[in-house]
């Protein structure tokens, strides 16, 4: 049995039962780590080896706060350089961003008992009000700076999708939407390109938001998916130009709904036919096919049909390396649920600008992921969104003055 194991085995015998899994927590975490630093040495303690790469250096102490209380730990000191472990790192941006939330809660004097237990969830003690300035002014400053960098090259498609919060304005609670904004380059490479907050969705307000857009130099833009939101569809045309498709899940929800739930699953697999046809051309026929067989049935299901065929189909109009990507939000999903989750501990924002700071880490460290991922798109397929370029023509000279 090793010398680890055995000072383990004596630990557990030695402890009561009140400390027990605080004793085992620390015994586990500080084997780790000389197992850890054992690695990096390249030979256990007083061990002579050829491999040695350095030695130790005595300890240092360091406490942790867990929800078992608070740990004691001793961390290995090196000869030469420094040893951090890993499960000591600091807190990832939105970590700190959340806790900076709850914390201008708590000085707001918000709803004191919910505040309370939010803190005591994320091991957080008493702080001062210019502990948390100083924390939400270093948040606030990498975030705009992620928000607001400027937009470079080529963007033909744009996911947008709004979440609601709630937020304390004036005295009175308000629903606020955040929109978010992810976006593929030509070189398939996915990012966030955008967070807005507004009152309503109406189109003075997203125009507004793909206007900033535009502004930082988002460019290129082929295809916008989104739900039905009101008012987006006049502002992509008016301020991108480009075609807009509506979110195939979103629709068939809609859609869904004019059908008795007895009837959902063979009517939404009737539809579905259009969406395995081969090109734009032979979806349409189907759609149409299909929507003159459920009109007797159900006359307001087919005129929906009627009315969002071009909307609903547009995606099969571009390359079918993408198409699967392009006829919903459904990438968002994902981002969505993790600021949902994020959102959710919160409960009632204090401001708006506490949304920016929770929600615009959350991007940014979404963003820094998906930077060090493959490409989101087959590049091969970008080559089919551009015409290739013709050859100019030689101006011909006038003929010569006889």
């Amino acid at each position: 049995m090793t010398e680890e194991n055995m000072a383990l085995v004596e630990l557990l015998q030695k402890s009561g039962e009140d400390d027990f899994l605080k004793s085992v927590t620390e015994s586990v975490l500080q084997i780790l780590m000389e197992a850890d630093v054992e690695g990096l040495i390249g030979a256990g303690r007083h061990e002579r080896s050829g491999d040695r790469l350095n030695y130790r250096n005595g300890y240092r102490d360091r406490s942790l706060a867990t929800r078992l209380g608070t740990l004691q730990l001793r961390i290995p000191k090196l000869r030469q350089g420094s040893y951090f472990p890993p499960f000591l790192e600091p807190r990832r941006t939105s970590e700190k961003a959340l806790a900076a939330v709850i914390q201008e809660a708590w000085i707001g004097g918000i709803s004191t008992r919910r505040v309370e237990e939010l803190v005591q969830a994320m091991g957080l003690a008493g702080i001062s009000k210019s502990q948390v300035s100083k924390l939400c002014k270093d948040i606030d400053e990498r975030v705009n700076a992620f928000l607001e960098r400027p937009i470079e090259g080529e963007w033909p498609y744009l996911w947008l999708d709004a979440t609601y919060l709630k937020a304390r304005e004036g005295g009175r609670i308000v629903s606020v939407a955040a929109i978010i904004a992810v976006a593929v380059n030509t070189d398939g490479r996915r990012e966030i390109v955008g967070l807005g907050l507004g009152p309503s969705e109406a189109e003075p307000f997203w125009s507004s938001f793909l206007k900033s857009l535009v502004k930082r130099g988002l460019k290129g833009m082929k295809l916008v998916i989104s739900d039905a939101h009101d008012g987006l569809r006049h502002a992509i045309t008016r301020v991108l130009g480009a075609t807009w498709q509506r979110c195939r899940v979103h629709w068939m929800r809609n859609a869904l709904a004019h059908v008795p739930k007895g009837q959902h699953t063979v009517v939404a697999a009737a539809i579905r036919q259009a969406f395995l046809q081969p090109d734009a051309d032979a979806a349409r026929q189907t759609w149409r096919h299909v929507a003159d067989q459920l009109r007797p049935r159900w006359p307001k299901l087919a005129a929906l049909m009627d009315e969002s065929e071009h909307d609903v189909l547009a995606y099969l109009s571009f390359p079918a390396q993408h198409r699967t990507k392009l006829h919903s939000t459904n990438p968002l999903e994902r981002l969505n649920k993790e600021v949902k989750r994020r959102a959710d501990v919160v409960g009632i924002f204090p401001n708006e600008a506490s949304i920016i700071r929770l929600i615009g880490a959350v991007l940014l460290e979404q963003n820094d992921e998906w930077l060090l991922q493959h490409r989101y798109m087959q590049i091969e397929g970008m080559a089919e969104l551009t015409p290739p370029a013709t050859e100019t023509e030689q101006p011909k000279l006038p003929p010569k003055a006889a």
